[in-house]
């Protein structure tokens, strides 16, 4: 084929997508000019709006054309789609009955031709029956808790039913609903509450579930389903509808007051996505992500407010604040059970800026085989850049390398034996800053290779031919590290330049890029949404992608979480690991001869009793008992035991780290003082140490 040919196909193809968009605006001003007077009936059938039938055929024509797995929609994905919907409706099997699913699977191997045709019938008509079946739980609900219960007896609730079979009937669904609904007020009552608040807190509870149900909109359900689609190609591909697309530019710009934490829905529970580096919440380390937002409550005394059913973005709405006002959370952390007190917790509203998240440098006073080192630590939380100066031509703008510069400087000037590189919870960020921190370890060389959805591959290279610190150093990642990180960590490891210490990281490969609908139809009055979609993998430079695997550590450490749930490899629709040939590079230098020592001596030191690593692994054992038991019982008297026994434990071993730090120990009931530092970091400890072997080694 021609260049010319390609060119004339290539117009051709515009030419497709702005006459199908042509179609969404001209349905849309009908829509509009039809129905902006209307006040719509939340409580009747949700149906499609003309316009989304375009939209639809837009969306996929974009995401065929440009996104980087080349798919065919048919048949195959067509089940991976209806799957994935059901999943998002329906994700503990606690609202369908057997009989739904059997009346829904006519639909299963029609979705592709739904999707080719713009015919959304068939995936608002599943919604609908969602919806009345929701609504039919609600009421039950509210019906056996004007009952009040018995929490006597040997009743048990699996609160984990996401592998379970579907209700086969009213009576298995009642049982069902009747244990959730008895653990819901059993729960508040261990919590102190008596029997009128608790009935009156589960009412105002699904009251405000069946209002989140009733305030879905056309546009919502359109949402769920074209997601469903887009992240069937591949966990990272979504279609934002207008006001999620507004929410994502705020979160982007973090511009706006609030506690710095994204939010998601999982089983009616907020719970926290991600922590935004330099906010409240980071900065506070009381918010983690995974934990449960139950209620919020402004300012030191105002009242708490129930928000379990809520939708998450009039839970944004109820943190949100103005700088400087006080939320209170109460929130169940995910490293705990589920028979557990929630946590009271305060955070101080502020804007989140690049100075909150800039690196950080320490010392560490390390006693190695009787021997002191002394052993800097450089804390990155994200990588940054401040475009916009950068773009005015201020010489003194913010970034990531200009700020790790600094504080290497400092940390040689302070004659530290060797860095650490705190990796740990790096999200990533600017790709070119991930490029120009390398550049400040190795001579120069390539730094990662990318490719584009065509097939093209580039090099980036490290564009300074200097070497800022070419002493021993070592990179501490864990599941949380990602993207831009996983790119600087491989490239480290690549080179042989350090020593890559702790859990496997993320494993996210993939480059983004952002479609405004909008754009597509500029004479528009109307406002669309946006696609975000995968259109190049990240490699390194030995050929391999960081996509689904990650970056393996030389020296691993027990994970604190269950990888199966975490990561890109938990995700079915990732696109593989997979690789390339290997750019043309020098290595610094043979580290990896080295790794099977260096894991003797740690593997010898953790066995060596050491009481901070003891209570690491505590805190790891725990978190699996926690995370591996899937029933939990009703009966008080029974549940009273083991919230106190559970209560008893966590006593006991806060005290026993406060022994460890020399903190002053605490009575029963008492809670330390709230500037008291009871940080104490036994990875990054250990990560000295093993730092501290390796110089040793190599004299």
């Amino acid at each position: 084929m021609t260049q010319k040919t390609r060119d004339l196909m290539k117009k051709i193809f515009v030419l497709i997508i702005l006459l199908i968009a042509a179609n969404v605006f001209l349905a849309r001003t009908l829509h509009f000019k039809n129905f902006n007077n209307d006040t719509i009936d939340t409580s009747k059938t949700i149906h499609p709006l003309k316009y989304m039938e375009n939209e639809d055929v837009l969306i996929s024509t974009i995401l065929q054309r440009y996104h980087y797995r080349k798919f065919k929609l048919n048949d195959s994905l067509s089940g991976v789609i209806y799957n994935r919907y059901l999943k998002t409706m329906d994700d503990n099997r606690s609202y369908f009955y057997a009989s739904d699913i059997a009346g829904f699977d006519k639909f299963k191997y029609q979705l592709d031709d739904d999707i080719k045709s713009g015919n959304l019938n068939e995936p608002f008509q599943m919604f609908n029956v969602f919806r009345n079946r929701m609504n039919e739980r609600i009421n039950f609900a509210e019906r056996i808790l004007e009952k009040g219960f018995d929490f006597n007896g040997n009743d048990v609730l699996q609160f984990d039913r996401e592998k379970a079979s579907w209700a086969k009937d009213s009576i298995e669904l009642n049982d069902i609903w009747y244990k959730k609904t008895k653990n819901d007020a059993l729960n508040l009552m261990l919590a102190g509450k008596k029997w009128d608040d608790v009935k009156s807190t589960l009412k105002k509870r699904y009251e405000n579930l069946r209002k989140s149900l009733l305030q879905y909109s056309n546009e919502d359900v359109f949402q769920l389903f074209e997601n469903s689609f887009t992240e069937s190609l591949d966990p990272h591909t979504n279609y934002m509808s207008p006001q999620t697309s507004d929410n994502f530019k705020i979160d982007m710009s973090r511009s706006v007051e609030g506690i710095g934490a994204q939010l998601q829905t999982e089983d009616e529970y907020t719970k926290i996505a991600e922590v935004v580096p330099g906010g409240p919440a980071f900065k506070s380390k009381l918010l983690h992500r995974d934990d449960k937002i139950v209620a919020v409550a402004q300012g030191k005394e105002g009242e708490f407010v129930d928000i379990v059913g809520w939708r998450v973005t009039d839970v944004v709405q109820l943190i949100r604040g103005p700088k400087g006002s006080v939320v209170r959370l109460q929130i169940i952390p995910a490293n705990q059970g589920a028979n557990v007190k929630p946590k009271e917790i305060t955070l101080v509203r502020d804007k989140i800026n690049l100075e909150e998240q800039s690196a950080k440098s320490k010392t560490l006073e390390i006693k190695n085989n009787g021997k002191n080192y002394k052993v800097g630590v450089i804390t990155i939380p994200a990588f940054y850049s401040d475009f916009e100066a950068e773009q005015r031509g201020d010489k003194d703008y913010k970034s990531t390398t200009k700020d790790v510069q600094k504080l290497l400087n400092e940390l040689i000037k302070e004659k530290v034996h060797g860095v650490v590189i705190d990796l740990r919870n790096n999200g990533g960020g600017s790709l070119e800053e991930a490029i120009k921190l390398t550049g400040l370890f190795i001579k120069s060389g390539p730094v990662v290779q990318i490719k584009s959805a065509d097939g093209s591959i580039r090099e980036e290279d490290d564009p300074d031919p200097s070497i800022l610190y070419s002493g021993p150093l070592a990179i501490l990642e864990n599941r949380f590290s990602a993207s831009a990180s996983e790119i600087f960590a491989a490239a480290i490891q690549d080179y042989g330049r350090g020593l890559i210490i702790g859990e496997e990281s993320y494993g996210k490969g993939t480059v983004q890029n952002l479609i405004d609908l909008n754009r597509l139809m500029q004479n528009s009055s109307d406002k669309l949404g946006q696609i975000k979609l995968t259109i190049a993998k990240f490699y390194r430079i030995n050929g391999e992608s960081t996509q689904h695997l990650g970056v393996m550590p030389d020296i691993k450490f027990p994970p604190a979480i269950d990888f199966s749930e975490v990561g890109e490899s938990s995700e079915p629709s990732s696109l593989p690991w997979d690789q390339i040939k290997s750019a043309n590079y020098t290595p610094f230098g043979n580290i990896k001869k080295y790794v099977p020592e260096l894991i003797k001596k740690h593997d010898e030191r953790i066995k060596s009793n050491d009481p901070l690593w003891e209570e690491y692994m505590d805190e790891v054992n725990d978190y699996k008992e926690a995370h591996d038991k899937k029933t939990i019982s009703l009966n008080e008297a029974i549940r009273k035991k083991e919230h106190d026994e559970d209560e008893q434990k966590r006593f006991e071993k806060e005290n026993v780290r406060r022994k460890n730090l020399g903190l002053k120990l605490l009575k029963k009931g008492e809670t330390p003082p709230a500037d008291e530092d009871l940080k104490n970091d036994p990875l990054l400890d250990e990560t000295g140490h093993i730092l501290a072997d390796y110089i040793a080694i190599i004299g």
